[in-house]
């Protein structure tokens, strides 16, 4: 029996990240939370954790998505996991180029937008 596809939900807002966690379990997908930068970064270097796809808020307290990429692109077992990023501001060009994620979804993002997203990325990462 094959196993459903991790997703590592990143996003201070509680009600957003409870939220989306809902809509991804209900549609077969396993969903690990984590409300900072920091503390999703620590589930995957100390605790092994290494899900299909990071969906990853830009603004949060102790590490922003910004941050963690950085981070994430210095760590080989962890480098090449997809982000789905989700940010409230316009980026541009070159602020795309340097976050270097599978997709950019646009605060506040619909349900159905950011399933089809996270649909879209986790057939090409699997």
């Amino acid at each position: 029996m094959a196993t459903s596809p991790t997703i590592l939900l990143v996003d201070d807002d509680l009600d957003l990240r409870e939220a989306a966690a809902e809509a991804l379990e209900d549609a077969g997908y396993s969903v690990v939370r984590a409300d900072d930068g920091r503390r999703a970064l620590d589930e995957m270097t100390r605790g092994g954790l290494r899900p299909d796809l990071i969906l990853l808020d830009m603004m949060m307290p102790n590490l922003d998505g910004w941050g963690f990429r950085v981070a994430q692109k210095q760590v080989p077992d962890i480098a090449r996991i997809p982000v789905v990023a989700l940010t409230a501001y316009a980026l541009t060009e070159d602020e795309r180029d340097q976050l270097d994620a599978a997709a950019i979804l646009r605060k506040p993002v619909a349900l159905e937008e950011l399933m089809q997203a996270v649909e879209s990325v986790a057939r090409t990462a699997t």
